[in-house]
């Protein structure tokens, strides 16, 4: 149980430290040019394509990347409380 815990609370850092990097490159560069962006930018899509048909731009800024780093340490949380 511990390896499966150790190893599902790693992906989700991934995937957080991805969404990290998202929120910066959409600053600087909202359309991705390099092979590191595209990937970057495919690899997130699908966990904030559904968060932002719920969550609408706030004065054009995305809220996306905020609520899903919220989710994403309210499972580790749990996560780490049961295991």
């Amino acid at each position: 149980m511990l390896l499966i815990t150790t190893l599902l609370t790693y992906a989700l850092y991934a995937v957080l430290i991805l969404v990290f990097v998202r929120a910066a490159l959409s600053w600087f560069s909202p359309y991705p040019t390099s092979g590191w962006q595209r990937f970057v930018f495919r690899a997130t899509e699908p966990v904030l394509a559904p968060v932002r048909r719920w969550v609408p731009p706030v004065s054009g800024l995305d809220l996306s990347p905020l609520v899903v780093t919220m989710v994403i340490l309210f499972v580790i949380a749990a996560i780490r409380s049961i295991g």
